[in-house]
Order: structure tokens, then sequence, then C-alpha cells
């Protein structure tokens, strides 16, 4: 009788397959850890000889955008009214903006809202000392529409932010200088960041009598201040109707800072 005949040799060739599954199943396992395993850098066998040194980075440059932001704002009994007199005011703002060079793309609406407004009145108090209680009545309704300025040429901010005023904004906000590209300043700093770091865990791997082998772990905090306000009393005094010449204010876009802290830990030998 063979080894493979019969009811016992059926069940030998029903072992040996589960067998032969579960093992393929295993290496299949393993092959896929090893895989996603080799995606991270510095991983295997965690390094025990490390330094950490950290570095400083600081980058200056003249802001080459500008922004500002103005408001028209329009009460009348009906939306319909409020809504087509905010929009005559605010396409003649735009069409002021566009003759004074400004592109399509730099002039965007960030904010449109349509509120009703009331009056809270009081009713007579009756000759039994009751008072009865107020009541608020629709006076009609607020319709504001805000717009976004980027001004390319920071030289013309001044003459743009007298000029929407005159034109009929109701609020201008102040003005911002900030980086078309803020990204290509906040490399620069942290450029100079890791080269300070580098050269302080040379200093360091030469005093300790070690040798650098590899970077295991990085990281970094970048400080970008953001767009620095300017704020105009001249044009604010202008935009609310108190009176006085429209006068254009001086603008001075100085420079601004962007920094970068980074931490650096090397293996060594």
């Amino acid at each position: 009788m063979e080894l493979f005949d019969g009811v016992w040799g059926e069940r030998f060739r029903k072992s040996a397959f589960v067998v032969v599954i579960l093992v393929a199943v295993f290496l299949a396992v393993e092959v896929v850890a090893g895989v996603q395993g080799l995606r991270y850098i510095g991983t295997g066998t965690t390094p025990t000889n490390t330094i950490s040194v950290s570095g400083y980075g600081e980058a200056l440059a003249v802001p080459d955008i500008a922004t500002f932001t103005f408001s028209v704002v329009s009460e009348k009994s009906t939306v319909a009214a409020a809504q087509t007199d905010a929009t005559t005011k605010a396409n003649a703002i735009t069409k002021y903006l566009k003759d004074a060079g400004i592109a399509d793309k730099d002039i965007q609406t960030s904010n449109y809202s349509v509120y009703p407004q009331y009056d809270y009145q009081t009713a007579v108090c009756q000759a039994n000392g009751v008072c009865p209680g107020g009541r608020s009545v629709l006076r009609g309704y607020e319709v504001r529409q805000t717009t976004t300025v980027k001004v390319r040429d920071t030289a013309k901010a001044g003459d743009l932010l007298t000029g929407v005023g005159t034109q009929g904004a109701t609020e201008v906000s102040g003005l911002n200088f900030t980086f078309d590209d803020p990204q290509m300043v906040q490399d620069q700093a942290r450029e100079k960041a890791i080269t300070d770091a580098k050269d302080k865990a040379n200093t360091l791997a030469k005093q300790l009598g070690v040798r650098l082998v590899r970077v295991v772990s990085f990281n970094e905090n970048g400080n970008n201040p953001g767009p620095i306000p300017y704020y105009s009393k001249a044009m604010d005094a202008t935009a609310q109707g108190m009176g006085g010449a429209a006068v254009a204010p001086e603008i001075s876009t100085g420079e601004n800072k962007i920094t970068s802290n980074v931490s650096i830990i090397y293996e060594i030998r």
C-alpha cells in the first residue's frame, strides 16, 4: 500500500497543503513588514550614543506686498435697496482700483453680510404704575461688503488708502506688509539655523574626540511674525466722514524678520 493512497494518504496530503499555506502567509507578512520598515529614515537599532545640538538663524527682507481691506455699508428699508446701494459703491471702488493698476486677481471679496436692524421702543407706563415691556421694531436692513486688496507696488499703498475713502468706502482697515513668497525667506532663515547647528556639532564632536555618523532626528520651530500692520488715522477720519482733506499717509515698509530654531540629534562613534 502506497503512502498517499487511501484515507490516510488523503489526510496527509491535506495536512501538507495546510502547512504550505501557513508558511507562505508567514513569509508574506515578514516581507511586507520589512518593506514598510525601509520607508522610515533611521529605523532599525536605536543609536545609544548621540549628541543633540540647536541652531538659530534669521533672515531680514523688505516686504514686497501690501494688503488692506475696505468695507462699504448701506442701510435701507429693504434688502434689495441696501444691496443695490452697496453694490454700486463697491463697484465704483473696484473700478478705481483697477484704473490704478490693481489686477483682478488682487481684489477679493472677503465678506458679504445682510442683517436686519431694529429699534427698541419702550411703552408708556399706565396710571396704575404698570409699565408694559418694550418691543423691537424693524428699522431696515444693513448690507456690508468687505474687500481685501493686494498691492504689489507698495509705493502706491498710501494713495490707494486715501482713494478708496474718497470713492465711498465706509471703513478702511490698516495696511499690512508681508511677502508674496514667505517660504523663500523662511528657507533662508532655516539654512542659517542648520549651518549654525552643524558648526556646533562639529565643534562638540572634536572636543569630545568622537565622529559624527548620521542625523537621527531633526526638528524646527520657525517664527514668522506675520504681516506688520500700519494704521492711518488720516484715512480713518476721511472714511468716517469727519471732515478734513484726504491726505495720503506716508508709508514706510521697513524690514520683516523671519527666524528659525532647529534641533538636530547626531549619532556618534
